[in-house]
Order: structure tokens, then sequence, then C-alpha cells
């Protein structure tokens, strides 16, 4: 299953006071692995930003002016998501956003049943705990160590780990290679019992002979010989000979 894990930093909490979006990270995801495939922009966002949101991402006014707009890359965007389900933590925040900026350009909002928010996962599965991504990913051991500020494309790598682990990802692979390796050697026994005599030598004649008169050189007693299954005849030789 395709699916597209995001995130998003921003002027601020609220679209509708003018606040927009100043990075844009997605990370694809099948079957809940990276595929490699990934989308990233900084943005202009036309504005000013304030001192709470700088101290939170790190997105000077000046680092962002002259980087692309939205509405520059907003086809791509759409076209790298196409109709993959949407994963993001405390989706509705980043909704908000991407849907106030398509909005802005006469775009059709992106709906909401097509996003999954691990937030709400989140909680669900550990009420009354911590639940932001730094608290997750140290509860799954997933290594947030380069995390010093928000940002987008980051943010979106660990979110597919943290998804990965909230969907039973690791889990499930375990007990899928558990499976694998138990009906796989289920099928050998039953190959085994399956079959009532040996199968036929895969050497030629000449492999044979050679062998046979390698294991001449090597004396009477060749160490292997202990293991032997005695021919019928030679064992009744014997049993006269006695």
């Amino acid at each position: 299953m395709r699916e597209i894990v995001f995130d998003t930093e921003t002027t601020g909490l609220d679209p509708a006071k003018g606040h927009r979006i100043v990075e844009i990270g997605a990370v694809e995801i099948s079957n809940l692995i990276p595929t490699g495939r990934t989308f990233h922009f900084y943005l202009d966002p036309e504005r000013d930003m304030p001192e709470e949101a700088f101290r939170v991402h790190g997105l000077s006014t000046a680092f962002l002016t002259g980087q692309k707009k939205f509405r520059e890359i907003a086809e791509a965007f759409l076209e790298f998501v196409a109709d993959a389900q949407l994963v993001a933590h405390n989706a509705e925040f980043d909704m908000r956003f991407v849907n106030a900026e398509l909005a802005m350009l006469g775009l059709e909002a992106i709906a909401a049943d097509r996003v999954v928010d691990t937030l709400t996962i989140a909680r669900r599965l550990h009420p009354g705990a911590a639940n932001s991504l730094d608290a997750l990913c140290q509860r799954y051991g997933v290594d947030s160590s380069r995390r010093d500020k928000h940002g987008a494309l980051l943010d979106s790598y660990l979110l597919a780990e943290v998804y990965a682990e909230l969907m039973g990802g690791r889990q499930s692979a375990l007990v899928l290679q558990t499976s694998v390796a138990a009906a796989a050697q289920d099928l050998g026994a039953d190959l085994l019992r399956s079959r009532p005599a040996p199968l036929a030598p895969r050497l030629a004649e000449e492999e044979i002979a050679a062998h046979e008169r390698f294991a001449a050189t090597l004396g009477k007693a060749p160490i292997w010989s202990r293991y032997l299954t005695p021919e019928p005849e030679a064992e009744a030789s014997r049993a006269v000979g006695a």
C-alpha cells in the first residue's frame, strides 16, 4: 500500500490569521517501508517570520526570501501525492495549512478521509502518556539525535519509522518471518515423508568412476566408511565368515 508521510513548518498556528507554510517535506512508503522517493521544499511565505516560530524551526525571513512560493510547487506536490493516503502527526494542523494554500490557488482541498493522524493512533495506544514525535521516537527506539529543531523532511523520516511501529510493522515482519520459516520447515518435512525412495544420482558415470579411483588411493579404511550402511550381500558374507 502506497502512503505519503509528510510534515510542514509554518509562520504560526492559524492560516486564517495569515500564517503560511515555510517548509514542506514528504516521504513515500510502501507497506510501511520507505521507497527512497521524497519531496521537499523551503517556501517563501511572502511575509515576516514571527520570533516564536523562528525558535521552533530556525527558518529566518532572510533565508526564506527568494525560495519558491507554494504556488510554484503546488502542482508537483499534488502529483507526488497522487491518490496515496497521507500520514501526519497532529494531521489536522498540517491539513488546515495545506488546504488553505490550495484554496488560495483555487484548487480542490484534500479530503479528511484520505489522512491518517498518528497522534490519534498514539493516544489510543498510549492513553495518558506523552505522544509528541520526540516522545514516540524515545518509546520506540527511533534515533532522533539529529533533531535539534523541527524540520519537515527529517520529521517525515522519523514519523515514517514511528508509524511503522504504531502499526505493528516490525513485529508483524518478525511474525511473518517466523511463519515463513515454519512453513518452509513443514514443507521440507512433507517432501521427505512423501519420497519413498532416494532420488537418482545426478553425477555422470565418468564422475562416479573418477571419485572411486580417488577413494582407492586413500587406503582400505577412509574415515567416512565408518558411517556407511553395509550392503546386504557384504553384511551376509561377514555373518557367514563369523
